[in-house]
């Protein structure tokens, strides 16, 4: 069974959160069968440990992580891969796919040029 988890950095404003949560729940009126987590580096909960343990003990064996980040700073090259490195180490009959920041992406950055030109 496969889940995404949306990552990102958190902050002490709980509305920060909110485009991320929007995401997730699209994702889930693309697809209301599949399963989808939001998970956070500091200050909002959950971390992406707490999100990665509850998916594969709801059963699932391939999580793909998207980093919510337009830039790819520190927290994207290095903190990120340190963390999945620990959840492959825990958790070794799980699939975890790393994917790049969603700012790499050119679906992304085509959209974002739309909407700053218009």
């Amino acid at each position: 069974m496969n889940a995404t988890i949306l990552f990102g950095h958190g902050s002490r404003d709980p509305i920060w959160r909110a485009p991320i949560d929007n995401v997730a729940q699209r994702m889930l009126e693309i697809d209301p069968q599949g399963m989808v987590r939001c998970a956070f580096l500091e200050l909002t909960q959950p971390s992406l440990d707490v999100a990665a343990t509850e998916l594969i003990r709801l059963g699932v064996d391939t999580i793909r992580i998207v980093p919510m980040f337009l830039g790819v700073g520190r927290h994207a090259r290095e903190d990120l891969p340190v963390l999945v490195d620990a959840l492959r180490v825990q958790f070794p009959a799980v699939n975890f796919n790393l994917r790049p920041s969603v700012g790499e992406e050119a679906r992304v950055i085509e959209l974002l040029a739309a909407v700053a030109v218009s």
